[in-house]
């Protein structure tokens, strides 16, 4: 077991922006999370990263609730990629990536070969290395997004939650990022508002609608055209890809 939720209703105000939510992401396995804008899926990547708390439900990591685990725990275990992450500092691109290593190091301890292999990793992993020295003021927004990815995996999490992780960046950093993260030997989280790249990347899919989880599975038992039109309001056939024997989703004009 990784990460699972149970019965999650948290609100804002008299608002219910999570209603009964109840699911559970697959060691190893990447999990797409889809929905229109205001569904829900941003609250709920945040409670599952323990930067929430739900109003009732509860998330587990491995049996226990998150709530009773402290936050350097959760934060040596469990990397956030917010969809607007940003520093305020023009600190080198390296200097952003070793940030992720302070969950792992204590307060009096020295920089070690250990940390500084998990950076050197994380930089080569998001084709960062040649930016290593560069200012982050002179990166464009897919570099600043690509350096705040090595940061997260320079913490060596077990889990990667990431919140639109391929805004800003152009074709060939989007589909390299799905790939970097479909590969990785971790549990990933991942909200997507792509639903092919979701559909050829991710092992299983939740689509939510109004704070609730309408669907679940796999992509090809979850992705349908009547789905598209009454989730997404969108009017598209669905066929099986030559390519790579996903579902691919062809939009009418």
């Amino acid at each position: 077991m990784s990460i699972k939720a149970d019965n999650l209703i948290w609100k804002i105000g008299r608002k219910t922006i999570l209603d009964g939510v109840s699911m559970e992401a697959q060691p190893g396995r990447m999990l797409g999370l889809l929905g229109p804008n205001g569904s829900g899926k941003t609250s709920l990547l945040r409670i599952l990263a323990g930067l929430k708390r739900p109003h009732s439900g509860r998330v587990t990591l491995d049996r226990s609730d998150i709530g009773t685990i402290s936050r350097r725990s959760i934060a040596r275990r469990i990397a956030f990629v917010e969809q607007h992450a940003t520093t305020n500092a023009n600190l080198k691109v390296v200097d952003v990536v070793k940030l992720g290593r302070f969950p792992h190091r204590s307060m009096f301890s020295g920089w070690t070969r250990a940390d500084e292999e998990a950076v050197e990793e994380a930089l080569a992993r998001a084709g960062m290395a040649e930016k290593r020295d560069d200012r982050w003021q002179s990166l464009s927004g897919g570099e600043k997004q690509r350096t705040h990815i090595a940061r997260a995996l320079a913490q060596s999490p077990q889990e990667l939650i990431l919140d639109e992780p391929t805004n800003h960046l152009d074709i060939q950093h989007q589909i390299g990022l799905m790939r970097l993260v479909s590969g990785l030997p971790i549990t990933s989280i991942v909200a997507l508002h792509d639903l092919n790249h979701a559909a050829m990347f991710c092992d299983q899919l939740i689509i939510m609608q109004h704070g609730r989880i309408v669907a679940s599975g796999a992509p090809q038992d979850v992705l349908s055209e009547d789905l598209l039109r009454n989730v997404f309001s969108v009017e598209a056939r669905i066929e099986t890809s030559p390519y790579h024997s996903r579902p691919h989703i062809h939009y009418l004009r």
